[in-house]
């Protein structure tokens, strides 16, 4: 195994290169209000930011993909780490596109009344 290192400005242009793909190929955005950030990496509990972009953020943020809107989040801390702002949320909520029964509907339930005449 041969073991080389490169010279710190092509190694530097190296990671810029490939945080740019990153940003370019992302599909998942964090909108803030009017502010929309690109999402480089996604778990349950966890997603990180570009912190070039973004030094900190914390409250309530909705996810999308692409239109869709998928999750409200709120984001109880965030750090900086290796270029990419963590961000732990505390709740991931997913979005609905109707309001949540606070009943159990019947499966033989009638779809809609008629009145009577």
């Amino acid at each position: 195994m041969t073991d080389f290192c490169l010279p710190r400005d092509v190694q530097a242009g190296l990671e810029e290169a490939h945080k740019r793909d990153q940003l370019r190929r992302a599909r998942l955005r964090v909108q803030v209000g009017d502010e929309t950030y690109p999402i480089l990496r996604f778990s349950e509990s966890v997603f990180r930011l570009d912190a070039g972009q973004v030094a900190h953020l914390r409250g309530l943020v909705d996810i999308y993909d692409g239109a869709r809107h998928l999750y409200q989040s709120l984001i109880v801390a965030s750090e900086i780490d290796n270029g990419e702002l963590v961000c732990t949320s505390k709740r991931m909520t997913a979005a609905r596109e109707t309001a949540p029964l606070d009943y159990a509907r019947e499966d033989d339930a009638p779809v809609a009344a008629l009145p009577f005449m």
